[in-house]
């Protein structure tokens, strides 16, 4: 048994020790297998950031301009594709719900684990909660059904969204892949359209920032800018690193999860392109960089509503629904696994009859509508979130590192190319978009480092004593130690 695990004793929740008592524990807490195939896995990973072509990446351009944003979405978009290769790998290796955090555990220990599990939960409980108000705005802008933005719509949206996913996971899966092909649809319409009115010089026209270092007419606020615009770079891709949090659920994960992982990213690196330079050269970036519909002033600017324009305004919508909904799936699954494990109280990882992880999904989604009906800032939400990104990233590419150097003899069906070099590369830029969040928004940034402190003491005074050995996660640890152990003797 791993130093500082347990098997789960006492009723209801935690069985007596023995082998009878785990396998009743866990078969409480059981997904259904072998509901998705690559298919769906790539409209997860799709429907994760689709919502961020949208809006979000246009005020990247109040930061850097159109140069410093292009170069951040370069530099982003390697260190997806970096992080990407490995968690193929790593997802091959431990096709668990624990995703990311069964990968630190291994690699790094319970510390590192929870680490981890609870940066990705940041990410994932409050994505969607900034979302909500989001789809609130929309709701309002649109005019539909006479609702103005406000908690109705916040609750609505949870409840509607939740209540599919306690249907099950290959039902949750196939909207999903739906809505996303709907908003994707849309962005190809939507840069046809804006293609006709591009003009190359309203891509830098910004003007340039004397004080700063290195400005010009491409980076108008210096390189500093580029940096700066590095969490905007990220909203083309924030959020495909959780498909592996569906390996549990998948068909045949060791092949479906890497390529899954490789078409979802390729899809988001081509609509990242296609959206940002005809979005920007449409209208100018002055014009959209504080926009909170880039893509229908870039369609209308200041004039009247197009048929196109409304098209967009109503897909843009659906992506915020995609992007929603994925994201409540992502962050129920992250919860269950840790809770499964007894990082978090264990109660929470039970499951229904569907084999939903139902008070996985009610918790984060009644602290998702409080956040929102009591915030109302979308903004801030999502800069806390975007910190708890980048956290897991640089600790997910660590422990690939870790793991490539520890353990080379370790079964890997899939191998990254590059080996440790590659998530390498991932862990370096992931620690400088860490940093450029205190560039954008100081004050989520220690919001999350808040989060961050409540969540480690309860971990280092509570629950690392009543961690659950039976746990597939902890059981792989389990394993590696006694192999360990063995090769010493």
């Amino acid at each position: 048994m791993a130093q500082g695990t347990e098997t789960p004793a006492g009723p209801p929740d935690s069985p007596s020790p023995g082998a009878t008592g785990s396998a009743a524990y866990l078969r409480r807490r059981t997904l259904r297998r072998g509901s998705a195939g690559w298919l769906l896995l790539t409209g997860l990973g799709v429907a994760y950031v689709v919502s961020g072509d949208f809006s979000g990446w246009n005020i990247g351009l109040s930061k850097g301009g159109f140069g410093g944003l292009a170069v951040a979405m370069v530099l982003m978009g390697v260190m997806y594709a970096c992080l990407v290769f490995a968690l193929a790998e790593l997802s091959a290796i431990l096709p668990t719900a624990g995703g990311g955090y069964g990968f630190a555990r291994r690699a790094l220990g319970t510390w590192g684990g929870f680490l981890t599990g609870t940066a990705i939960l940041i990410e994932y409980i409050l994505a969607p909660a900034a979302i909500s108000l989001f789809i609130g705005d929309y709701v309002e802008s649109l005019g539909l059904f006479g609702l103005t933005s406000g908690w109705p719509v916040y609750l609505a949206c949870f409840a509607i969204f939740i209540g599919i996913h306690l249907w099950g996971v290959g039902e949750a899966l196939r909207f999903s892949l739906v809505v996303t092909a709907i908003a994707v649809a849309a962005l190809l319409i939507f840069a046809v359209g804006a293609f006709t009115e591009f003009d190359a010089g309203r891509l830098n026209d910004i003007p340039a920032d004397p004080s700063a270092f290195g400005s010009n007419s491409w980076l108008p606020y210096g390189l500093l800018g580029i940096w700066a615009a590095f969490p905007f770079g990220m909203w083309f891709f924030l959020g495909v690193e959780g498909v592996p949090l569906a390996a549990e659920e998948a068909k045949d994960p060791v092949r479906s999860m890497s390529k899954a992982l490789a078409i979802s990213l390729a899809v988001l690196v081509f609509l990242a392109l296609i959206t940002f330079v005809s979005a920007t050269g449409a209208q100018g970036a002055n014009a959209i960089k504080e926009a909170g519909n880039p893509l229908v002033v870039a369609l209308q600017g200041t004039g009247e509503p197009t048929a196109l324009s409304r098209f967009v305004n109503y897909a843009g919508l659906a992506g915020l629904v995609a992007s929603f909904f994925s994201l409540i799936f992502a962050g129920s699954r992250q919860l269950f696994a840790l809770s499964r494990a007894g990082y978090l109280p264990r109660f929470l990882s039970l499951t229904n009859r569907r084999k939903s992880p139902y008070l996985g999904l009610l918790i984060p989604g009644v602290i998702g509508f409080t956040l929102a009906a009591w915030s109302g800032n979308g903004g801030r939400m999502l800069n806390v979130a975007v910190f708890g990104a980048t956290i897991s990233y640089a600790l997910m590419a660590l422990s690939h590192i870790v793991l490539r150097r520890r353990e080379p003899d370790l079964p890997r069906p899939y191998r990254t190319p590059g080996g440790a070099r590659t998530s390498g590369v991932a862990f370096v830029l992931a620690c400088s978009a860490l940093v450029a969040t205190f560039l954008v928004d100081r004050d989520a940034a220690f919001i999350a480092l808040g989060v961050y402190a409540v969540a480690l003491a309860y971990f280092a005074f509570y629950s690392r004593h009543r961690l659950v050995a039976a746990a597939p996660e902890e059981e792989f640890a389990a394993l590696a130690a006694a192999e360990a152990e063995l090769k010493r003797d």
